[in-house]
């Protein structure tokens, strides 16, 4: 974990990264502040690799993953869809290991990994296709959610093309539990189509504010500021390594005594044992002195573990 200076307006800093993470689709929703379910702060973590929650899996990404190739397979057949391209069709099957999970690897600042592509007689790239499983079909009913579809936008915008199709598939608990057994159809996966350049005419201006943003937060190693309750744990494992005298006094003195109060009990759990300590000592002494013979200048007791030791 990176040292860090603690600022004032609830910012920190850090040495600016020499290898920086990219802005991907994800982190770009979150720059935008379209991402409810994450905050630029947590971005910024990842970004300058100052702190980022280990990946781990959970029965919605398990659920992703495994349904993702049957909803290709779907789209393939049920829309005819010959020219569809996975990354395992264009980059070989470790295509992540190949890439560094990055398909803009000539793209400074921007990049991240689509899902599929549709192409042109010539293999050059139409359309991106992203696929999504989720229960909240009612977040689908309207429109498609922004954070979605900005993640497509970006992809779509840095292959050159214009056109995006979202794949959301509708899950059951049932179908979480048991993902390999899930089929799609028309009943629970529908298609939603959108140009970049008319659902985000200003599309380049929005990749301006995230230039902007990467310009004061990563290049200078200034955090933006950081929410108490929306950063909670994130700020936590940060305090935990890089104490914030200043800023957070009352959190370290409250830190302080509870580790001395279990320090405490730890140790009156073992006065007593101390003093019974000493008491059996001091016969194994005598016991020693006993065993002394002329000539002796030290007598040993041995133990199991331990030995005790009696010099003249």
């Amino acid at each position: 974990m990176a040292e860090m200076k603690w600022l004032s307006g609830n910012r920190i800093q850090v040495a600016p990264p020499k290898k920086p993470k990219k802005i991907t689709a994800t982190r770009l929703a979150t720059i935008l502040g379209l991402n409810p379910w994450s905050t630029p702060f947590e971005v910024w973590c990842a970004i300058t690799r100052t702190y980022e929650e280990p990946f781990t899996d959970t029965i919605y990404t398990i659920a992703g993953k495994t349904i993702e190739p049957k909803q290709i397979a779907y789209m393939r057949k049920a829309y005819g869809m010959t020219n569809l391209r996975t990354p395992t069709d264009i980059y070989g099957k470790d295509y992540f290991k190949k890439t560094w999970g990055d398909f803009f690897g000539d793209i400074p600042i921007f990049g991240g990994m689509w899902d599929s592509l549709l192409v042109d007689p010539k293999e050059r790239p139409e359309v991106v296709i992203e696929y999504k499983t989720t229960k909240r079909s009612e977040d689908w009913a309207d429109d498609i959610p922004e954070y979605y579809a900005i993640q497509a936008a970006l992809y779509a915008y840095l292959l050159g093309i214009d056109d995006v199709i979202m794949v959301p598939s509708f899950l059951s608990e049932g179908d979480y539990e048991n993902p390999e057994n899930f089929v799609p159809s028309a009943s629970n996966t529908i298609t939603q189509e959108f140009k970049v350049s008319q659902r985000y005419p200003n599309f380049d201006l929005m990749l301006e504010k995230a230039k902007k943003w990467w310009e004061d937060h990563v290049v200078t190693g200034i955090s933006p500021a950081y929410d108490e309750k929306k950063d909670a744990e994130i700020l936590k494992v940060l305090r935990t390594n890089n104490p914030n005298p200043d800023d957070d006094m009352s959190a370290l003195i409250a830190e302080a005594e509870g580790l001395k109060k279990e320090l405490d009990e730890a140790y009156a759990g073992l006065a007593e044992k101390e003093k019974r300590l000493k008491v059996i000592t001091e016969v194994i002494k005598k016991f020693a002195m006993d065993k002394f013979r002329p000539g002796d200048k030290k007598v040993a007791v041995p133990g199991t573990r331990y030995s005790w030791t009696v010099s003249k």
